[in-house]
């Protein structure tokens, strides 16, 4: 119960400037590294991210890692997390090895139960997502997309009216839906 609130000010002061470093280094690295460290994350890129905020912690804390140890491995996560997405962006085949690729889970009128199931979504999730973007009705959703990055994007029903560039908006949904099915 002795060390509850305080231990001594040298562990303190320790604590105090590698956290300083530490965060100065991620921020500079994030900014560096570009908008994929701090979009929206597929499965691929929050394991990077939690591997990175693990060693920022253990860097902090750990008295037995320097500085230098601990930046040399957050260093070392962006400078792979940068090759493999680049990779992943030139190479179709290791991109979806990679990734996860997206996956309808609703579609023109009928639940897909299968993908729900390997998925693991529920109705009340996608119902979730139609309220989030201003749907209240099945009857007004063409498909659910459960993406990469674990977003569900909800394709609204063309209205009959509706045109792009003189076709029909009917065509252009099923356009981008057609990859997935």
């Amino acid at each position: 119960m002795d060390m509850l609130f305080f231990d001594n000010i040298d562990k303190l002061g320790r604590i105090v400037l590698t956290a300083t470093m530490v965060y100065v280094l991620i921020v500079l690295v994030t900014k560096v590294s570009g908008k994929r460290s701090t979009s929206q994350l597929n499965n691929f890129d929050w394991i990077v991210t939690v591997m990175i905020g693990s060693l920022g912690a253990s860097t902090i804390l750990l008295r037995e890692i320097p500085f230098i140890e601990g930046a040399s491995s957050i260093l070392v996560l962006y400078l792979l997390q940068f090759m493999v997405t680049k990779y992943a962006s030139i190479s179709p085949q290791f991109s979806s090895f990679i990734l996860s690729e997206p996956r309808i889970v609703f579609y023109q009128g009928q639940f897909l139960p299968d993908a729900m199931r390997a998925e693991r979504l529920t109705r009340q999730e996608m119902e979730s997502a139609m309220r989030s973007e201003g749907i209240n009705s099945f009857d007004d959703v063409e498909a659910i997309v459960f993406e990469s990055d674990a977003k569900l994007n909800i394709i609204p029903k063309p209205s009959p009216d509706d045109t792009h560039d003189g076709q029909n908006t009917e065509q252009s949904v099923s356009e981008t839906i057609a990859p997935l099915m």
